[in-house]
């Protein structure tokens, strides 16, 4: 990380748990990691620390459909794919085809720098389950 980087205990802590977890946490699921931890943060500082790594880079905020923003601390491209029965959200790491970037662009007169593609199904736990 850069030197220039204001990285408080309480930044770098919740920056670890974002960076270590493969279920892309919300702002309760870390406080619930946090305590689990032995740490009593405020509110406040987790969405500010949430904020502050966000716009640092360090870390993505995701916001899939309506429910609450979940974080990922994988930074490589990548799309995400959401079970519509119990919310659970994977990487997917498969890019969509070359031309349909270039097919993006001609139809809305947009040059693309970046893009997400969110897949919705049932993940196989809720398969298995019979849900």
């Amino acid at each position: 990380m850069s030197s220039k980087l204001n990285l408080t205990v309480q930044r770098e802590t919740i920056y670890d748990i974002v960076k270590n977890s493969i279920n892309h946490p919300t702002a309760a699921d870390i406080m619930d990691a946090l305590r689990e931890r032995g740490h009593q943060f405020a509110y406040g500082t987790v969405y500010n620390s949430l904020k502050y790594l966000t716009d640092a880079g360090l870390i993505r905020e995701l916001k899939l459909g309506d429910s609450a923003s979940r974080y990922d601390g994988q930074l490589s491209d990548h799309n995400h794919i959401i079970c519509r029965v119990c919310g659970r959200v994977d990487e997917v790491f498969a890019t969509p085809p070359d031309p349909w970037a270039g097919t993006v662009e001609r139809e809305t007169g947009y040059k693309i720098q970046n893009h997400q593609t969110v897949f919705t199904g049932i993940c196989p736990s809720c398969q298995a389950e019979g849900r």
